[in-house]
C-alpha cells in the first residue's frame, strides 16, 4: 500500500452561509432539499435515491449521479451517531474508493452555529488519503455553491 491510500487526513471546512441555522440544517435533513444541491458540480442526487432518517441510529442514503455518465454513481449509506437538531450530525459509513483509497470506517460531523442570523457550518470529515482530502474539499466546495443558491432562493 503506498501513500496515497493510506487515511490518514481530517477535512476540515468552515462556511458561513447567508440563512438562519434552522434553513441551514433542514438542507442536510430534508430529502428534497439535499436532491437538490448535494454533490460537486457535474454530479446530481436523484430525488428517488434519498432516504433519510435523522436520528441516532438513522440512516442517510442516496446515490450521487455523475450527469454526463449516469453510469458512474457514487451510493452514500451512513448511519447517524449524533443528531441535535438545528445544532449537530455526526454519522459513519465505510468509505471506498479503488486505487485512490483503502476501505475506511469515515465519519462527519456537521455543526452548525449562529452567527448573526447567518449560519457557520464546521464540517469535519475523514479520514482520508491525501488524494482524496484535496478531491472531497473542492466537492464539498462546489456542492455549497448550489447550496447557497438554494437557501438564497
Amino acid at each position: 500500500m503506498n501513500d496515497t491510500t493510506t487515511a490518514t487526513e481530517e477535512l476540515v471546512i468552515t462556511r458561513v452561509f447567508n440563512a438562519p441555522r434552522e434553513l441551514v440544517y433542514r438542507a442536510f435533513t430534508d430529502p428534497d432539499q439535499l436532491a437538490q444541491w448535494f454533490g460537486p458540480t457535474g454530479f446530481s442526487v436523484p430525488r428517488e435515491t434519498v432516504d433519510m432518517d435523522a436520528r441516532v441510529g438513522g440512516h442517510q442514503r442516496f446515490t450521487m449521479v455523475n450527469d454526463e455518465d449516469p453510469s458512474m454513481t457514487s451510493p452514500v449509506n451512513a448511519t447517524f451517531t449524533e443528531v441535535i437538531e438545528n445544532e449537530l450530525l455526526v454519522g459513519i459509513e465505510e468509505f471506498v474508493m479503488p486505487g485512490i483509497q483503502e476501505p475506511t470506517v469515515m465519519s462527519a460531523r456537521l455543526e452548525f452555529h449562529d452567527e448573526d442570523g447567518k449560519t457557520r457550518l464546521v464540517l469535519r470529515q475523514g479520514p482520508y488519503s491525501t488524494e482524496m482530502e484535496g478531491m472531497a474539499r473542492e466537492g464539498w466546495g462546489s456542492s455549497f455553491t448550489k447550496l447557497d443558491a438554494l437557501l438564497a432562493g
